[in-house]
């Protein structure tokens, strides 16, 4: 078990999200950084569909009410447990008492507290994450607040408790170190975040000077950015004649063009669909760099096809392959 001792965090409880539901009008909620949740995860053995708590605002700080292992990923803070200092990526044991304190970012925006067996709360239509538009799932629906205490699945955390030798001590390499970047942008500066894109229904409907602005600039991400989606600021796009859609589904990584000419992405919290005209969709494999996309950076398009895309979620899925195998090394087989 934990205590959030922050208040204010707007951390939340989130499992890789919930699938087959949009058709009932319910979004996909789950975590922002997929990627990094899932080598959480595989790090401490838990299974692929167990919860963290996803935190994007810091300082955050829990005190543990009992051993039990952890790990952090995503972006890279300044972690101390009591006074050592704590390795991201990395496993690591905590005992009862100890004060996790997770410091700001030097890079990305949103961290990953993982802990052995999961984070124990009610399933919801099949999934542990939180949705903060319906107030369902998670911790009673809504976002963490100082003095709740979560408990760490028992499958997990007791045994690990037990046996702490195996459940820490070992950690992979992030994966911008180990995945390909997207593709070079000479324009791009340090900081900006490159993702693929492909064009969507409506691209062919925009002017061609606002089609090279969409590849060529970079997108500023706005204050008014959040789970539900990034609002991005730069050239207005202009269409070629008034484009009027009726409302029509959409998913995680849509980027729609309002009547103001500024484009929005649509993220986990969005709503299930919408109206406003669609000119591209991040790729499913970039997902987890738009996520880590700081507020007043900015964010820059790269044109793909659907095969480069296919073949960039094979290199994701490759680098959690070398993840699980990494982790077998170190954690003798239950068997």
């Amino acid at each position: 078990m934990i205590e959030i001792l922050s208040s204010s965090a707007l951390a939340t409880v989130q499992d890789q999200g919930r699938e087959g539901y949009l058709r009932y009008g319910v979004g996909t909620a789950g975590a922002m950084d997929r990627l990094a949740l899932a080598v959480g995860n595989l790090l401490l053995g838990n299974p692929d569909d167990a919860a963290g708590i996803e935190i994007p605002m810091f300082p955050f700080r829990i005190r543990f009410l009992e051993d039990l292992a952890f790990a952090i990923t995503g972006a890279d803070c300044a972690a101390r447990l009591g006074d050592r200092p704590v390795l991201p990526w990395w496993t690591v044991q905590a005992k009862q008492g100890d004060v996790l304190t997770i410091g700001v970012p030097t890079s990305g925006t949103r961290c990953y507290l993982s802990l052995a067996g999961g984070v124990d709360v009610p399933v919801v239509l099949g999934s542990r994450s939180t949705q903060l538009r319906g107030q369902f799932g998670g911790y009673n629906g809504r976002q963490l607040q100082k003095g709740d205490v979560l408990k760490a699945a028992e499958a997990g955390g007791r045994a690990l408790a037990q046996d702490p030798a195996p459940a820490a001590g070992f950690g992979t390499v992030p994966p911008e170190y180990s995945l390909p970047a997207p593709l070079t942008v000479p324009a791009a500066e340090a900081g900006d975040t490159v993702v693929r894109v492909l064009p969507a229904a409506e691209y062919d409907c925009y002017q061609p000077d606002s089609l090279e602005a969409f590849w060529r600039d970079g997108w500023k991400v706005t204050p008014q950015s959040d789970r539900y989606g990034y609002r991005l600021a730069g050239p207005a796009l202009v269409p070629t004649h008034t484009v009027e859609k009726r409302s029509h589904g959409i998913v995680p990584g849509v980027i729609q063009v309002p009547h103001s000419g500024q484009p929005i992405i649509q993220l986990r919290d969005a709503q299930p669909s919408g109206g406003y005209p669609k000119i591209g969709t991040v790729i499913e494999a970039d997902l987890w760099r738009l996520a880590q996309a700081r507020i007043g950076t900015k964010i820059r398009f790269v044109q793909t096809t659907y095969p480069e895309a296919v073949a960039a979620l094979d290199e994701l899925n490759g680098y959690l392959v070398k993840v699980r195998n990494l982790v077998e090394l170190f954690r003798p087989s239950p068997h």
